[in-house]
């Protein structure tokens, strides 16, 4: 689970903050996770209370036509985010090649893990997490070092921690450190990954006792990707806080930037961040493949051969990647605005796993004894509500500075007309939110 924390997208998120708005952003790092935390833990709750995936269980709370956009939607999702994990996994190939190997072959030697990952999953789901500790481990001890080596203040951490500061100049970045939490295609997958162990719904005690187990782990996880994140923020932080470099700052650049402020040495930094890099994107695009597993087998009720959707899958991801490495290859201010794209593309998604995540958790009807209290009702609307503010207003930022014209505006203002519409139509009208409410006044 913490591979959904960890991905290139945060990394740049994590850089990004540190470079723009110091140590000041750090105590919403923080909280962003332990947000993120609740979600995840929700989505756990589902898969081992119900035996089935959020997927699945979307499949038979929606009528069709919302069943398909809901499919459409995370399948979008996972595309904007594969492609940024493919495009990162290929910049690191790149700076451990120094520059031989281009972005398109980066991104074929990427899309090879799937293959990786068909061929570890046969031999049990323990292989693949033995995979991903290795790349987690690596990610910890390469950001570790950086850590080490750069020497942040951790007087400056640790009021960062401690002290909530939100300034003006820092409010997009500020946005982006909530908006990288919730990955919607991972709200999907960690529902479903629960089932890997065997558990039986109808037994009270098993099901507690899963729980309380998937708690622990998934805050021990959880952890593990705060200090990862952490360490990123605070090395891009102590470097470039201040600087001309800060507002220029990208994932594709950010290596050439460490090497020049920090140099070379027995291990130069260059490397490290680029080993740490390459850790970050293997694991995501794996998760990446597994998600759109059960994404569509969930939603369509497809029953494929694993080889087959995983080809299936990949292609959906891969085909757009090639283009991008191929077009995108020669402009770094380009791949950055890409990636900009592609997080409120992201964004866009978040309602759509998140409320069908919150309304199934809380219906006796498919949880049983094991559907959230009113107190945790709350709190779960309350954070979502929360995220997808501020991601609404990453989109009115982003589309107030983007979208110029008027067959562009005009475009751009119907497809939000019937976003919000069904948004809209996925809250419960049964009235229980508004009970709920009403007994919290």
């Amino acid at each position: 689970m913490s591979i959904a924390f960890l991905d290139p997208g945060n990394l740049e998120g994590d850089l990004q903050a540190g470079a723009i708005a110091g140590y000041s952003l750090l105590w919403l790092l923080m909280w962003a996770t332990v947000m993120g935390l609740l979600i995840q833990l929700l989505s756990a709750r589902i898969g081992v209370a119900t035996g089935r995936h959020l997927a699945e269980l979307c499949r038979e709370e929606y009528p069709d036509w919302a069943r398909l956009v809901l499919w459409f939607m995370a399948e979008v999702a996972l595309i904007g985010a594969d492609i940024q994990e493919v495009i990162g996994s290929a910049i690191a190939i790149q700076i451990l090649s120094n520059g031989h190997l281009p972005l398109w072959a980066g991104v074929l030697i990427t899309a090879s893990d799937c293959f990786m990952f068909l061929f570890l999953e046969n031999y049990g789901v323990r292989k693949l997490e033995a995979l991903f500790a290795i790349l987690i481990g690596t990610m910890a001890l390469s950001f570790a070092w950086m850590f080490g080596d750069t020497q942040p203040s951790g007087k400056e951490l640790l009021a960062g921690l401690l002290i909530p500061r939100l300034g003006s100049k820092t409010i997009r970045q500020a946005v982006g450190v909530v908006g990288c939490v919730i990955m919607p295609h991972n709200v999907f997958l960690h529902s479903a990954l629960v089932q890997s162990r065997k558990i039986n719904p109808e037994k009270k005690g098993s099901v507690q006792e899963a729980i309380k187990y998937y708690s622990i782990e998934s805050s021990a996880a959880l952890l593990v990707s705060f200090m990862i994140n952490l360490f990123v923020t605070t090395v891009f932080a102590k470097g470039f806080y201040g600087t001309k470099q800060a507002q220029k700052i990208g994932l594709v650049n950010a290596g050439q930037y460490l090497e020049e402020k920090y140099g070379g040495g027995i291990f130069p930094i260059l490397y490290i961040w680029g080993i740490g890099l390459l850790a970050a994107g293997q694991s995501s695009t794996i998760t990446g493949t597994y998600a759109g597993q059960f994404i569509m087998g969930g939603f369509l009720n497809l029953r494929l051969k694993k080889w087959m959707r995983a080809l299936i899958t990949r292609s959906f991801a891969i085909v757009p990647t090639i283009i991008v490495a191929v077009v995108f290859n020669t402009s770094e201010a380009s791949l950055d605005v890409l990636n900009e794209w592609l997080n409120v593309l992201q964004s866009m998604q978040i309602p759509f796993a998140l409320i069908p995540l919150l309304t199934l958790v809380s219906k006796e009807q498919v949880m049983g004894i094991f559907k959230i209290g009113p107190t945790l009702q709350r709190v779960a609307w309350a954070v979502a509500s929360l995220v997808m503010m501020i991601n609404g207003y990453l989109l009115l930022d982003f589309f107030i500075s983007e979208v110029k014209g008027m067959l562009f505006g005009s475009i751009a203002f119907s497809f939000t007309a019937a976003y919000i519409a069904f948004i809209v139509y996925l809250i419960p009208r049964d009235g229980s939110l508004s009970v709920l409410w009403k007994s919290f006044a």
